[in-house]
């Protein structure tokens, strides 16, 4: 299935922060619009944008204005456990980051599944293969058919 993957962290990282931007919001945006306008071009018609936030009820907006009014949007939370999240981080974070990163997960991991809007798929990963869950994820959407078996 054509389809386009866009970090959204990276669309918003400049630096200094746009002025009166300090979320990197806008850039972020522009950035999107901009690399989605090229893959459409390509003739990707899916994108898989990957961003804490981006399930937020908050986000509709931005890809309604980079992708057309008529968007469907999917969101999907990928879940773990707090003992999986921090064996993950602690095995590629180096130094005094872990901690940092441990703190922060633990605090988005909160964050989103208060204000994930409903309908939003949760996809619990601990112990799954990325492929198992790239199944799950791609049946939910409709991208392709989900496997019997």
């Amino acid at each position: 299935v054509a389809h386009a993957v866009i970090d959204g962290d990276f669309m918003g990282q400049v630096h200094p922060a746009p002025e009166g931007d300090p979320h990197r919001a806008a850039i972020g945006e522009r950035n999107l619009t901009a690399v989605w306008r090229n893959c459409a071009g390509l003739g990707c018609r899916r994108l898989v944008h990957v961003n804490t936030v981006s399930v937020l009820e908050e986000s509709t907006g931005m890809f309604r204005r980079a992708m057309g009014e008529g968007v469907r949007i999917v969101r999907v939370l990928l879940t773990a456990t707090d003992e999986t999240a921090e064996r993950r981080l602690s095995g590629r974070e180096l130094g005094s980051e872990p901690e940092q990163e441990l703190r922060g997960s633990a605090r988005e991991a909160r964050m989103l599944d208060e204000r994930a809007p409903a309908g939003t798929l949760r996809v619990a990963t601990d112990g799954r293969t990325v492929t198992g869950i790239a199944a799950e994820v791609t049946a939910a959407t409709g991208w392709v058919p989900e496997r019997v078996g």
